[in-house]
């Protein structure tokens, strides 16, 4: 009786039971040696140890995020550039102009940002874009 997806259904089996396994013993655990508590401290917002100041949450600025997906736009060009800064005295003349063309994109990028006011913070003026939900 030696079929050849036996492994495989074993695997799958193994796979199903050890997660499942998990969530029940953790249910069990629960219900069995946790007491419940129910206070208003128990059920009260927490924030490192600080006492929040208000109950509801606040929206932040969309000028954040997009601040933020720049920031990562950015960062993860330098994971990009930096094979082609270790090999650069070895390169050839293509990968130097693709190199280039890369650079010149994230410069198109920054230039964007900048003329639509996202790198502008010390001003009180709006950027120059809307996004739903902004007033």
């Amino acid at each position: 009786m030696n079929h050849p997806y036996l492994p495989v259904l074993i695997f799958l089996g193994v796979a199903l039971a050890v997660p499942i396994g998990a969530l029940v013993l953790a249910r069990v655990w629960m219900r069995f040696f946790t007491p419940i508590k129910r206070s208003e401290e128990k059920n009260a917002l927490y924030e490192c140890g600080v006492k929040p100041l208000s109950e509801r949450q606040t929206r932040f600025h969309s000028q954040y995020y997009m601040f933020g997906l720049l920031f990562l736009l950015f960062d993860v060009e330098t994971v990009f550039l930096l094979p082609f800064a270790v090999a650069f005295l070895e390169m050839s003349v293509g990968a130097f102009l693709v190199a280039m063309l890369f650079i010149l994109l994230l410069a198109e990028g920054l230039v964007w940002a900048w003329s639509k006011g996202l790198l502008n913070w010390r001003t009180n003026s709006q950027p120059n874009y809307k996004v739903y939900g902004d007033r």
